[in-house]
């Protein structure tokens, strides 16, 4: 067999397997909903601007994960003001959330992946445009 094409294969399965692990919520959903409830979490949406327009989880704080590994313009006084809840993140597939939590967990933080918009929608979250907000 040729070892090149082994090596390829292996490397996407590698791949693959990497992205459902970093994707995987590392909350329960009822029990991140519960401590939303209780003001002891915030839900942040880290998704960019254009992927707002097509829809988010209620009560979401609207945060891009471009400003977060930038200049942090919209992160800073957010990250300020919620240092003592837990933050829990959520993007398009769970994969951008999850290296969001590896930063912010290095800086002290106590973040959390929540999994996906849709992981929300299933859950019975509701979901609203970001203009009706």
């Amino acid at each position: 067999m040729n070892w090149f094409l082994l090596l390829i294969v292996a490397f996407v399965v590698f791949l693959a397997v990497r992205q459902l692990i970093l994707a995987r919520p590392g909350i329960p959903l009822d029990e991140a909903q519960a401590a939303l409830k209780a003001g002891t979490a915030i839900l942040v949406d880290i998704r960019e601007p254009l992927e707002w327009h097509h829809g988010v989880a209620k009560t979401a704080s609207l945060l891009p994960f471009s400003d977060l590994r930038g200049d942090r313009t919209q992160w800073r006084a957010f990250l300020e003001k919620n240092r003592s809840r837990k933050l829990l993140l959520y993007c398009a597939s769970g994969t951008r959330s999850s290296l969001a939590v590896s930063t912010l967990k290095r800086e002290g933080f106590d973040a959390v992946n929540a999994g996906s918009l849709r992981d929300w929608d299933k859950a019975g979250w509701p979901i609203c445009s970001p203009k009706h907000r």
